[in-house]
C-alpha cells in the first residue's frame, strides 16, 4: 500500500519511478485475462488537478486509478508546501522508458495507442532499438472518443498486450482507459501524454539539466508558446495549495 498525498481534490501516490515500474510488473503477473482486475496509471500534473476541480467525471476517473504518480515540478513543490514530500517526479516519459526496459527483460507485450498517425509506430521502433527484446504488441493511432472505442479495442485485443500505453493527452487518455482497460485483455494501462512525440523525435525533450531542476515546463513553453494559456493555471494552483496548507494548520 502506497502513501498518498492529497493535493486539492486529487490524491497523488508517493512512489519512486522504480516502485511504479515494479507495481506495474506485479499487476501483469497477477492478471488473469479478460475480466480480471486491471491496473490504471495516471501521471498527474498541476493541470490535471486544476481540471479535476471543475470536472467531476475526470476527478472520479483519477480517484479510481490504481496509481497516480507525480508528473511535474509543481506537484513536487505542492508536496513540500503541504509538508508531505513526494519522493520523486515520475513523468510519462520516464515511466514509459522504465516500463519498456522492464518489459524487454520480462517479456511483457506492450501496445502503443494514440498520437497522430505514424507517431506511435515511430516511438515503438525507437524503444525497441533502445531496449532490444522489447515485445511490441502493436501500434494504433485510433480515436480517443467513445465513437472510436470499438475500432481501437479490436486492434488492442487482436494484439494480446500485457500493457497499453495511451497517448491521447488528458483527460481523453484517462477516460479511454477508465472505459476500456477492463475489457481490453491487458493487465495495465498508462496515460503517457506527449511521450510518443518525444520518443519518436517529433518533439525535442528538455535537456537533462533542465529536467533535473524542474524546468522542463519552461523548455516546453519556449518551444510551444501556444501552451501559455495552459501554464497560466500554475500560479492559481500554487495559491490554492497554500490555502489548503493554511486551512490544515487551522484545524489542528
Amino acid at each position: 500500500m502506497t502513501r498518498a498525498v492529497r493535493i486539492l481534490d486529487v490524491e497523488v501516490d508517493a512512489v519512486t519511478l522504480a516502485q511504479a515500474v515494479a507495481m506495474i510488473g506485479e499487476a501483469v503477473d497477477a492478471h488473469g485475462g479478460h475480466g480480471a482486475t486491471t491496473f490504471q496509471v495516471a501521471t498527474v500534473n498541476p493541470e490535471f488537478v486544476m481540471r479535476a476541480r471543475l470536472d467531476p467525471h475526470f476527478r472520479q476517473v483519477l480517484r479510481g486509478a490504481s496509481l497516480r504518480t507525480a508528473d511535474g515540478a509543481g506537484l513536487m513543490l505542492a508536496g513540500r508546501i503541504l509538508r508531505h514530500r513526494l519522493p520523486e517526479r515520475v513523468t510519462g516519459v520516464d515511466l514509459t522508458l522504465g516500463v519498456a526496459r522492464a518489459a524487454a527483460g520480462r517479456g511483457d507485450r506492450v501496445f502503443f495507442l494514440g498520437a497522430p498517425p505514424g507517431v506511435a509506430a515511430a516511438a515503438a521502433q525507437e524503444l525497441a532499438r533502445e531496449f532490444p527484446g522489447l515485445p511490441v504488441a502493436g501500434t494504433f493511432a485510433g480515436d480517443s472518443s467513445e465513437a472510436g472505442d470499438a475500432e481501437s479495442l479490436e486492434a488492442v485485443r487482436a494484439a494480446h498486450p500485457d500493457i497499453i500505453l495511451v497517448a491521447y493527452g488528458a483527460p481523453a487518455q484517462e477516460q479511454w482507459l477508465a472505459r476500456n482497460l477492463d475489457v481490453s485483455g491487458a493487465a495495465a494501462g498508462i496515460g503517457v501524454g506527449g511521450t510518443f512525440d518525444y520518443l519518436s523525435g517529433r518533439v525535442r525533450r528538455a535537456p537533462a539539466w533542465m529536467r533535473r531542476f524542474g524546468l522542463e515546463w519552461m523548455h516546453r513553453l519556449l518551444r510551444q508558446p501556444s501552451r501559455a494559456g495552459r501554464m497560466a493555471v500554475l500560479p492559481v494552483f500554487l495559491l490554492l495549495v497554500i490555502r489548503q496548507r493554511l486551512a490544515s494548520r487551522g484545524t489542528r
